[in-house]
């Protein structure tokens, strides 16, 4: 296949978003990197397999910043400022140590009780439904990490839903003026989110990070604040949502699993990394952008802002890593997946991602002993474009 060849993924409809795996598999045999048109219009080199995935994922040729992007590409930023995640260092080491100081495991921890709480309560709207079914997307999935992200970060209550919508136009709709036009909504609220906090300042993160200096003095600027405060509401809700959802899904096609894990619930924490390996929430790696030639395989992907995507999901299933990855095996030896990135850009949240999933999922079957499916599995419509992955609906049913 010749290198220039375009493979227009945005044409494979509905099969290639339900299950791209067959796809990203047949592309791996022919060679590490192919040139796309992703969903989102643009096109992209595609990177896949395990290990060239994990190379380009800390190539520092392969810049976060947008400022590097090619004009040609036709995209902009999705997202309301300058944050780690679109920085290359020294910038990124200086955003995210200021973020991490304020984001520590410790405090993660003490949310467990929180958590619970708030599982809990959504468990006991959802469970006196008077026909025992529910979208849960709708009664767990989405309420409970937005809760949690939103208390942490000190979030008033009623915008949660107004900001789940522009998040979700933001990351997966195919339209650019759409996604423009949230983007914009969200930077709105935002500026004035921050301009409440720093008039009023309580105990919450959001507050935190704009009192937050380092030893030398150093402090988040007003872009790179409205950046991060973005950052960690729409990282710090959307993953954990698709984690759940696509994560209690797999339970529920592979009996034999769910069974093991109410026989065992010590098994939760392996069950949640084979969630992450099988069907994690990012589809592929937020977009790096060439700053010279980068050879991949045989293949030079050319420098000046070329668009570069690496698949997870593919590194993921990548059998060279992997025995039988297309198994869902919560059994298996857990650890080496991407699902939350490798290298200096690995998820700040993951462990409050791993830590919501463990309590909602073990709530949910415990709470719910003949929770099952209410729909073929090929009725469910997935989320769009090349970033997040996970169901827009998970109808369940339940013994009232």
């Amino acid at each position: 296949m010749a290198a220039t060849e375009v493979i227009d993924l945005a044409a494979m409809g509905e099969d290639f978003v339900r299950d791209p795996y067959p796809v990203y598999a047949a592309l791996r045999e022919r060679g590490p990197v192919h040139k796309v048109r992703i969903p989102e219009g643009a096109e992209a080199w595609l990177v896949v397999g395990y290990e060239a995935g994990r190379a380009a994922l800390v190539d520092p040729r392969l810049s976060k910043q947008w400022r590097n992007a090619s004009p040609t590409l036709g995209i902009s930023a999705p997202s309301a400022g300058p944050h780690m995640l679109n920085s290359d260092p020294p910038d990124h080491e200086r955003l995210r140590k200021l973020v991490v100081r304020e984001f520590t495991p410790r405090r993660i921890e003490q949310l467990a009780p929180r958590v619970q709480q708030i599982t809990d309560e959504l468990l006991d709207a959802m469970t006196e439904l008077p026909d025992g079914r529910a979208d849960l997307v709708e009664a767990l999935s989405f309420p409970l990490p937005i809760a949690v992200i939103c208390e942490l970060l000190g979030v008033p209550t009623l915008d949660r839903d107004a900001f789940r919508t522009w998040t979700s136009t933001t990351l997966t709709d195919p339209d650019p003026k759409a996604r423009q036009a949230a983007t914009g909504e969200v930077s709105k609220y935002l500026v004035e989110l921050l301009e409440s906090k720093r008039r009023d300042p309580s105990d919450d993160l959001m507050s935190a990070l704009i009192r937050t200096t380092d030893e030398d003095g150093d402090r988040l600027s007003a872009d790179e604040l409205l950046g991060t405060a973005w950052l960690l509401l729409v990282a710090g809700h959307e993953t954990t949502v698709n984690l759940i959802s696509s994560g209690v899904l797999a339970l529920l096609t592979h009996p034999d699993q769910l069974a093991a894990l109410r026989d065992d619930m010590t098994l939760m924490d392996g069950a949640v990394e084979e969630m992450l390996r099988y069907e994690g929430p990012v589809e592929a790696a937020t977009f790096r952008f060439t700053t010279e030639p980068v050879e991949i395989g045989s293949t030079v992907v050319p420098g000046g802002g070329e668009l570069v995507l690496v698949s997870l999901a593919d590194a993921n299933h990548d059998q060279a890593r992997f025995a039988d990855p297309g198994r869902f095996d919560i059994r298996r030896p857990a650890g080496g997946h991407v699902a939350f990135g490798h290298g200096i850009h690995y998820c700040l949240g993951a462990p409050l991602a791993r830590l919501e999933a463990r309590i909602a999922i073990r709530a949910l079957l415990e709470r719910c002993p003949d929770l099952a499916l209410d729909a073929h599995p090929a009725a469910l419509t997935w989320r769009n474009g090349m970033l997040m992955r996970g169901p827009h609906q998970l109808p369940v049913r339940w013994k009232s």
